[in-house]
């Protein structure tokens, strides 16, 4: 993933938008054909992918349900300097250690220091040290999401050297002694111990804090803390994974992005409290490692996706590649196999599609190099893969550009062709104030990126008797302020229009492009938004969610097309329904008439439409939403039907 953009040409799109400030004349009946007749090859289901990074929020303050920041003290407690730092967009990234500490020891000073001897996990752990004379000393969190009545669960691992206790661990929703929760240890060992406890919260908060204090006599050793809301599936938010079920993904392609070409998977093994905390390689602040492979395996069993890994050839190489498909899919006679069962899974996780390596072709990428020298990576790292499980499908890391000489992508399909099934491309558009201009980016740079490689095709001799399919594996709007974090923006019902369009590329497209992601899943640029205690989805989502529901699965031709609206229809997999969707990114109504030839409709159709006044609406979570699908009344497609303004309206009705 980075910060580069679709071509803004809009030639040659489908969906033709009219000049700037124009508008379309929408008092006559525009007649399209839809042909049953003419079908194009099965749209690939994997067209509706996901793609997640640990990037800003989208795994930790997203996905994951961790509600503490640095609970492993990789910052030095007290902070050096400003916890949070804002980058230039305005988000807040944590730069320093969140927690603040309570009382003052000795001579005034601070009671905390950071101890290197023993630490629990990373470089050093914090050590409190009481001074007996009845002083509460300890450490505290603030800016914790609570909600009332809502239980919480976490733990703690002390140990202790003296008489530090009693230890208390509490859960603050106000300022008063009753406005909080109090657990109390009564002991602790010289060694570090596990101590869980539960809190309810009293009351709503969006600063709650979790302190941790003693007044005894002694040190107090902390080495990691936790808390999730109780209600958490298996470390996952409840509300954001329950939203992942209705979007209804068929793969999520994962850890990165940008993100994977300085990560080392093995740090996301193991024991999760005992997993090193990282600053993130490419983007800010810290990566704890609480969600690796197990993890990310676990939620796409949870929401029923195949998984998708990207394996590091940035900083990366074939021994560490081969060793985690060995690792993801080995028996337990492997000795990746043995550790993966040590890990809690003797099972292999039969993981089927690998991306190798992440934008290789752009300067900012980690371990970047010359094409030249990079196919001999990407051939070596994908040979050593395949020895270790030749059934894998991997995707090549690819970019098509004008498709000229120089372009990357044209550099992998000639010397790497016999070392993938797919070949990735991605792009992001901007915003514009036209709101059909905008809309007509994203299937404009569908179409940009499909020619380009039927050019390909038509030139390249590696590529006679070859299939390379596209992998739109990173597609989507980034622009305007980062409301939810790093590159957390939020979304309108103008870029919901915009990704039906797309979708409805990728169907006129199904004989060339089998996978698409759109990136990213949650807050990062994401189709799902959380605050800290809601989450819900974004406009993006809801196009995405209803052809994944109810388009069919056969494309067929619609002739002409009835510009700028954008007009696409399906057969259901079994051709007892045909599926009719329609785009209007104008404000005026428009009127059609649908012909079907020799297809008899029988009945009327189902209707579903996704309509709003205002382009710029949107969704927050927690409020109830502006943008949504509504199922409408039963629609008769012989007679002229109404396409209501700034919509996506999908049909779907019995065929004879």
């Amino acid at each position: 993933m980075a910060a580069s953009f679709g071509v803004p040409a809009l030639a040659g799109s489908t969906l033709k938008a009219p000049p700037e400030g124009g508008t379309p004349n929408r008092s006559a009946v525009a007649e399209v054909s839809v042909d049953a007749a003419k079908v194009r090859e099965p749209i690939s289901p994997y067209i509706y992918g996901q793609f997640i990074e640990h990037l800003g929020r989208c795994i930790y303050g997203g996905i994951w349900a961790q509600m503490l920041e640095d609970r492993k003290f990789y910052f030095p407690v007290p902070a050096d300097k400003e916890i949070w730092r804002l980058t230039r967009e305005q988000a807040r990234v944590l730069a320093a250690s969140p927690w603040k500490v309570i009382g003052a020891g000795a001579n005034g000073q601070s009671p905390v220091q950071m101890v290197k001897q023993d630490a629990f996990v990373g470089e050093h752990s914090p050590q409190i040290d009481t001074p007996g004379d009845g002083t509460t000393v300890g450490i505290y969190q603030e800016e914790l999401g609570l909600v009332k009545g809502r239980a919480y669960v976490g733990y703690l691992y002390v140990a202790a050297e003296g008489k530090v206790t009693p230890v208390t661990v509490s859960l603050s929703w106000g300022q008063g002694d009753v406005d909080k929760a109090v657990h109390t240890i009564k002991s602790v060992d010289a060694k570090y111990t596990k101590v869980a406890f539960t809190f309810t919260a009293g009351a709503d908060s969006d600063n709650g804090r979790l302190a941790i204090t003693t007044s005894g006599k002694g040190k107090l050793k902390i080495g990691c803390v936790s808390l999730m809301p109780a209600d958490n599936v298996e470390g996952f938010r409840k509300d954001t994974l329950e939203l992942l079920k209705q979007l209804n993904a068929p793969v999520y392609r994962w850890p990165g992005g940008n993100f994977v070409s300085g990560y080392d998977w093995r740090d996301g093994l193991g024991d999760r409290d005992k997993r090193p905390t990282r600053t993130n390689p490419a983007w800010t602040g810290i990566e704890t490692n609480d969600m690796g492979m197990h993890e990310f395996v676990r939620l796409c069993q949870l929401i029923k996706a195949e998984p998708m890994i990207a394996v590091n050839t940035g900083f990366g190489d074939a021994y560490s590649a081969a060793a985690e498909v060995e690792y993801a899919n080995g028996p337990i006679s492997t000795p990746m196999g043995k550790l993966r069962a040590q890990n809690g899974d003797r099972e292999p996780f039969g993981v089927k599609w690998w991306c190798v390596g992440n934008e290789m072709w752009g300067n900012w990428q980690l371990g970047y190099m010359q094409q030249r020298h990079y196919v001999l990576k990407h051939n070596w790292v994908e040979e050593k893969m395949r020895q270790v499980d030749p059934t894998i499908k991997t995707v090549g890391s690819g970019e098509v550009g004008d498709a000229g000489q120089r372009s990357w992508t044209r550099g992998m399909l000639t010397s790497c062709a016999d070392h993938m099934d797919l070949i990735s491309e991605h792009f992001y558009c901007r915003s514009r104030e036209d709101i059909p201009q905008h809309v007509a980016q994203i299937p404009s740079n569908v179409k940009r990126i499909a020619d380009a490689h039927r050019k390909l095709r038509e030139e390249l001799p590696s590529l006679k008797g070859k299939d390379i399919r596209i992998a739109l594996d990173e597609w989507n709007y980034w622009y305007g302020p980062h409301v939810f974090g790093e590159l957390g923006t939020r979304y309108f019902l103008k870029d919901a229009l915009g990704i039906a369009a797309g979708l409805h590329e990728y169907f006129r497209n199904s004989d060339i492009i089998f996978m698409a992601n759109y990136a990213q899943t949650v807050n990062v640029i994401g189709c799902i938004k959380t605050t800290k205690t809601a989450a819900d989805f974004d406009s993006t989502a809801l196009p995405l969610m209803l052809y994944r529901q109810h388009f069919g699965t056969i494309p067929v031709a619609v002739e002409p097309q009835a510009a700028p609206l954008d007009i696409s229809a399906a057969l259901t997999p079994d051709k007892k329904a045909l599926t009719v969707a329609v785009v209007n990114p104008t404000k005026d109504a428009a009127q059609l008439k649908l012909n079907f030839g020799s297809v008899k409709l029988a009945g009327k159709a189902q209707t579903w439409v996704i309509a709003g006044d205002d382009p710029l609406a949107y969704n927050q979570p927690g409020e109830a939403r502006k943008v949504d699908i509504r199922e409408a009344g039963a629609a008769d497609l012989a007679g002229v039907v109404s396409v209501k303004p700034l919509s996506i309206t999908l049909w779907k009705v019995a065929v004879q």
